[in-house]
C-alpha cells in the first residue's frame, strides 16, 4: 500500500486529521531541548553516560537497585513475586503472581460491567523498590550505603521481617517516551526541566553552579521539552523506589564519583553504545571510563572545572542532578521502536500485516474507536510532536478502579500510554489489573468496570473472533528489535531481586545481614548482558510467564539463573 493509499484508507475509516492518523513512527522528529548546547558539548558521550547510569545497580542506596531494575523487560518490569501493593485493603506480601488472580476484577458477564462480580481486588501490580531504611551516610568506594531498618510501613512487614516495598502503580515502558509531553501515569514529571526536580517551573530549584572567570555563580535551568530529564530525577531519591530516606544529590554524586561505572556488571563487547569501553576480562568498563571523565566529556567545562567547594561539596557534586537528568533524557530518547510490522505496512509493504491483523486495524479505528486515545504514529494521545502538541484524551477517566482509590492526574484520569510493544508490557493499566490483551479488550468492550464513574469510554460490540483480530493487530505493533533486544535495546547484565525466601509458605526467612537484621532474605536472578545483535530467543510475555512458558530457555528473561548481589552476575556464562 502506498502512503497515498494509506491516507485514503485512513480517511475512509474516519480518521479525523493527519495529526491523529495512525502512521509509521519513522521520520517523526524528536525535539531536542532548546538550549541544550549551553550545557552539553558531546551528545554521543551524553547518551553513553545515560545508559551507564540507567543500568548501574550501584546507584541505588542498597548498591543493587538500578533504574533498569524496574525497566529491564521491553522497558517495563517482568518479575513474578512480591510485586503487589494495596492502599485500600490488607494483602499478603511476597505473593507469587498467578493467572487465576486475573483480571483483578472478574465479572460473571465479561461484556457487562454491571454484572455480578466474581472477584474484586483493589490490589495493584507494581514494582519492588527498596527496603524501608533511613539513610545514615556513604562509605567512599562502597556501593551499599549506610542505613538502618525502619518498620513504620507495616503493610510491608510480616512476622517481624520487612520485605522490599512495592510501588502503587504498574510500571510502564520507557520506550518511545521521548514523545510524551509529561512523564509518569499522572503526568507529574514536567515538560520543562529545572535541573533538579520532577516538577519543572512549578517548583523552586537551586539551579546549577557555573564557573565564570573562576567564580562560581548559581543560574536557573529551564530546558524544554525535557520530560525524560524531569522524570529521570524522580525515582533515584525516592525512598520507596531506589533510595534510603534522607539521601541527597551531593552525597549520591560523591558515592558514584568514587565507584567504577557498572563495576558489578558485565558489558557485552558488542554493546551498541558501550562496547568500546567494555572490560574484556571482568565486570565494568576500562579504567579510563570513570564517572568524572564521562561527565567531563559530555558537558562543557564551566559546569565541572572548579575545584572550589560550596557547603562542603564540589561543583560536580552540586551539579549532579543536572548531569543525571540530561543523561537519562539523552539515553531514553534513543529507545524508539519504529520498525514494527505496522510501520512496514504503513510504508507500503502490503504483506507486513496478515489479513487478520488488517481486520484488527480496521476494528481498532472504527468499531472500537481506540484511536480517540491511542492515535498518531506514537499510538498515544499524550504524545507531543511538532505537528500537534498535547491533544485531547492525553489523560482520561477509564473506570479501571473507583476514583477514590487513585486520583491520578486529577479526577481519576491517567495517561493514554503508547501501545507499541504492548505484547511484552503486561500486566496492563495503571493498576496492572489485566493479564492479557484479550482481558484488556473485554474491559473496553464493556466500557470499563465501574459506574457511575463518568468515564470517557463507551461500550462497543464485537465477536470473540473480532477481538482476536484486534489482539493480532496489537501484536503487530511489536518491533523485533525489542522482541530480541537488538540495538538500541541491548544492555549490560543485571542482577534483579525477585522476591523473598520463605522457610515454609507465608513464613519469611530472615536475612543474614548484621546491618539490617529485620530485613527478609532475598532471591536474585540474572538478566544477562546482550550485545547489538540481540538474543537468539524472544522476550517472554507476561501471559507466558504466568503459564510457565519459556522457563526452559526458549524465552529471554526467564529468570531461571541465580546471581549474586555481591558481584558480577555472569560469572560462568558467556556474553551474548
Amino acid at each position: 500500500m502506498t502512503k497515498t493509499g494509506w491516507l485514503i484508507l485512513a480517511g475512509a475509516l474516519g480518521v479525523a486529521t493527519a495529526q491523529t492518523q495512525l502512521r509509521t513512527l519513522k521520520g517523526v522528529v524528536i525535539q531536542e531541548p532548546a538550549g541544550l548546547g549551553e550545557y552539553v558539548q558531546d551528545r554521543k558521550a551524553l547518551v553513553a553516560l545515560g545508559k551507564i547510569l540507567f543500568w548501574d545497580m550501584q546507584t541505588g542506596s542498597d548498591g543493587m537497585t538500578a533504574c533498569a531494575t524496574c525497566h529491564f523487560h521491553a522497558g517495563a518490569d517482568h518479575r513474578p513475586q512480591n510485586q503487589i501493593s494495596d492502599t485500600s485493603a490488607t494483602f499478603r506480601v511476597n505473593l507469587d503472581l498467578s493467572g487465576v488472580a486475573f483480571p483483578l476484577r472478574a465479572l460473571s458477564d465479561s461484556g457487562n460491567k454491571n454484572s455480578a462480580a466474581l472477584r474484586d481486588s483493589s490490589m495493584r501490580i507494581g514494582s519492588m523498590g527498596t527496603f524501608r531504611r533511613i539513610f545514615d551516610g556513604i562509605v567512599p568506594g562502597q556501593a551499599a550505603e549506610l542505613g538502618h531498618d525502619e518498620l513504620d510501613k507495616p503493610e510491608f512487614v510480616h512476622g517481624g521481617l520487612q520485605v522490599r516495598r512495592v510501588t502503587s502503580r504498574n510500571t510502564p515502558s520507557i520506550f518511545n517516551t521521548v514523545f510524551y509531553g509529561r512523564g509518569f501515569w499522572d503526568g507529574r514529571a514536567a515538560r520543562n526541566f529545572n535541573g533538579f526536580t520532577v516538577s519543572g517551573l512549578a517548583a523552586e530549584a537551586p539551579g546549577v553552579l557555573v564557573s565564570v572567570d573562576g567564580v562560581l555563580e548559581r543560574r536557573p535551568v529551564n530546558l524544554d521539552p525535557a520530560n525524560l530529564a524531569s522524570q529521570g530525577v524522580g525515582p533515584i531519591l525516592d525512598h520507596l523506589e531506589m533510595s534510603y530516606a534522607g539521601r541527597t544529590w551531593p552525597l549520591l554524586a560523591r558515592k558514584m564519583l568514587n565507584l567504577a561505572p557498572l563495576g558489578l556488571q558485565r558489558v557485552s563487547p558488542t554493546d551498541s553504545v558501550l562496547g568500546d569501553m567494555a572490560r574484556a576480562d571482568g565486570p565494568g568498563l576500562v579504567d579510563e571510563a570513570t564517572y568524572l571523565s564521562l561527565i567531563q566529556k559530555a558537558f562543557h567545562s564551566k559546569f565541572w572545572e572548579s575545584p572550589e567547594t560550596v557547603e562542603e561539596f564540589t561543583q560536580v557534586e552540586h551539579n549532579f542532578p543536572l548531569f543525571w537528568g540530561l543523561a537519562m533524557h539523552a539515553y531514553q530518547a534513543t529507545l524508539n521502536s519504529d520498525d514494527s510490522p505496522f510501520d512496514r505496512f504503513n510504508e507500503g509493504d502490503n504483506g507486513a500485516l496478515t489479513a487478520q491483523q488488517q481486520e484488527g486495524l480496521r476494528l481498532f479505528q472504527t468499531t472500537g474507536d481506540c484511536i480517540e486515545c491511542h492515535n498518531g504514529p506514537e499510538f498515544s494521545a499524550a504524545a507531543m510532536n511538532p505537528n500537534r502538541g498535547t491533544r485531547a484524551h492525553a489523560f482520561d477517566r477509564t473506570g479501571v478502579r473507583p476514583a477514590a482509590e487513585d486520583i491520578g492526574a486529577g479526577n481519576a484520569t491517567f495517561k493514554s500510554i503508547s501501545l507499541r510493544n504492548v505484547e511484552f508490557t503486561g500486566p496492563y493499566f495503571h493498576n496492572g489489573g489485566q493479564a492479557t490483551l484479550e482481558q484488556v479488550l473485554d474491559f473496553y468492550r464493556r466500557a470499563g468496570d465501574f459506574s457511575p464513574v463518568a468515564n470517557d469510554l463507551r461500550p462497543f460490540s464485537i465477536s470473540n473472533a473480532q477481538r482476536d483480530s484486534m489482539v493480532a493487530f496489537l501484536k503487530a505493533l511489536s518491533d523485533d528489535r525489542v522482541r530480541y533486544e537488538r540495538a538500541p535495546f541491548d544492555h549490560p547484565e543485571l542482577c534483579v531481586p525477585v522476591g523473598h525466601l520463605e522457610n515454609e509458605p507465608d513464613v519469611l526467612a530472615p536475612g543474614d545481614s548484621v546491618e539490617f537484621p529485620t530485613s527478609a532474605a532475598e532471591k536474585y536472578r540474572l538478566i544477562p548482558a546482550v550485545g547489538s545483535s540481540g538474543n537468539m530467543v524472544p522476550l517472554r510475555t507476561f501471559e507466558e510467564m504466568l503459564a510457565g512458558i519459556g522457563a526452559n530457555g526458549e524465552r529471554a528473561h526467564s529468570l531461571a539463573e541465580h546471581c549474586s548481589p555481591g558481584g558480577s552476575a555472569a560469572r560462568q556464562v558467556g556474553l551474548r
